[in-house]
């Protein structure tokens, strides 16, 4: 069996529609992110000769209506298939609920009414597959996969959760159920962190190929397989993503002045930039430690943003830097001596640090607002921990940072 590699990517989310940004946001670079972050999968398979490419679903971002986005994916998947490099594809659940995924043919998609083998052209390899026929696909869809094809490299590509947390739990299995097929590789697709669940075989996730909001902040791209002898030699992590979310903390302790909370600011900044490889990045700056100045900042937070995005410009041009929002988590240099006074003060203080709770009648309100605009606001969204009974950490942390701030004085 000759040596081969191949590139393998999944939950694309073409033209994802941006929710919850401010309007001072970059939008259209935030938008374009995706589509770019797919130029450089392209641009990379072509680069590195690879023998082909997978796709394991989520190509296109929901109820997506815009024949662009449509002919976009075609275009940069033609310019493979015009350089014999073959593409296999599956239908993930936002492609199911996609009016473009069942009218506009995409090159080297499989179908949904069962699973089927795609034996490649140029190389001895099987890929077995199957596509979402709806959006929310409860059978285990592994269970009906063929069986691997002797004197063949077997994949096996598949949208699935395969158990792990924090996604709908699609096309349900196990990873006994995927190893026990016999196939070299499981390409998997809907879980959006990289992981790697397995070595013999290789069940992958290459995560999502570009992040689009803080809550996908880190390196993403997708996953570079090199074959040798029949058998999986590595499979190497490639960064494509051209926006990099990200998380910042700075150390505020002691801080005497605004001027000195911008110091410490443009410094952790200047550092960030310097790694950040050329990318965009899109910060969340959280701000910690006890310091004199805390009621200042958590009284006019607004005013703690602004002056930190204006620190930001002077470090870099805003094509290269962007500071999505700021948490503040100072705390008072004197809540100690608070805490410890009797009375009034002391039975306050140890008050305000308890868990928050939610009045049963607004608690009612809430949910009659969700029946009413649920569907249109983002999942980050307040209301959303709200109706789970939960009240937001960043507006409780900032009611209880006002209060002391106060007391403090």
């Amino acid at each position: 069996m000759p040596n081969f590699t191949f590139l393998h990517a999944a939950d694309l989310h073409l033209d994802s529609p941006l929710r919850g940004l401010d309007p001072e946001a970059p939008r259209e670079r935030i938008r374009d992110a995706t589509r770019q972050a797919l130029v450089r999968l392209v641009d990379t398979a072509l680069e590195r000769r690879v023998g082909f490419v997978l796709l394991a679903g989520d190509l296109y971002d929901g109820a997506q209506k815009d024949w662009r986005c449509g002919q976009f994916l075609v275009q940069q998947l033609t310019r493979l298939t015009r350089d014999g490099i073959e593409i296999v594809a599956i239908r993930g659940n936002h492609d199911a609920e996609s009016l473009l995924s069942a009218k506009l043919a995409v090159p080297g998609m499989m179908g949904s009414a069962a699973a089927e083998t795609r034996l490649l052209k140029a190389l001895p390899v099987a890929v077995h597959g199957q596509s979402f026929a709806t959006k929310a696909v409860r059978d285990n869809l592994a269970e009906a996969y063929p069986r691997a094809v002797p004197e063949r490299f077997n994949i096996g590509l598949l949208h699935t959760a395969c158990g792990l947390g924090g996604h709908e739990n699609y096309a349900p299995c196990s990873i006994e159920d995927l190893t026990r097929h016999g196939y070299d590789y499981w390409a998997l697709g809907h879980v959006h962190a990289r992981a790697v669940l397995s070595q013999d075989p290789w069940i992958v996730f290459p995560g999502v190929l570009q992040g689009r909001h803080i809550n996908e902040e880190g390196d993403k791209g997708a996953t570079l397989v090199t074959v040798e002898g029949g058998r999986v030699k590595s499979a190497e992590h490639l960064s494509l993503d051209v926006l990099r979310w990200a998380r910042l903390e700075v150390n505020l302790f002691g801080a005497p002045s605004i001027e000195a909370m911008l110091d410490r600011v443009r410094m952790a900044l200047n550092e960030v930039v310097m790694l950040s490889d050329g990318r965009m990045l899109a910060l969340r700056l959280h701000l910690f430690g006890a310091c004199p100045i805390h009621a200042e900042l958590v009284q006019s937070p607004e005013a703690t943003l602004q002056n930190i995005r204006a620190a930001a410009q002077e470090t870099a041009s805003q094509d290269e830097l962007w500071i999505e929002d700021v948490r503040i988590e100072t705390t008072s240099p004197g809540i100690e001596n608070l805490r410890e006074q009797p009375g009034v003060i002391g039975a306050l203080i140890t008050a305000l640090e308890r868990p928050a709770t939610i009045d049963p009648g607004l608690m009612e309100f809430i949910k009659d607002q969700m029946k009413r605009t649920g569907e249109l606001l983002d999942p980050s969204h307040p209301l959303h921990a709200l109706m789970r009974g939960e009240v937001p950490a960043a507006l409780e942390a900032q009611a209880r940072a006002l209060v002391i701030g106060e007391l403090a004085k």
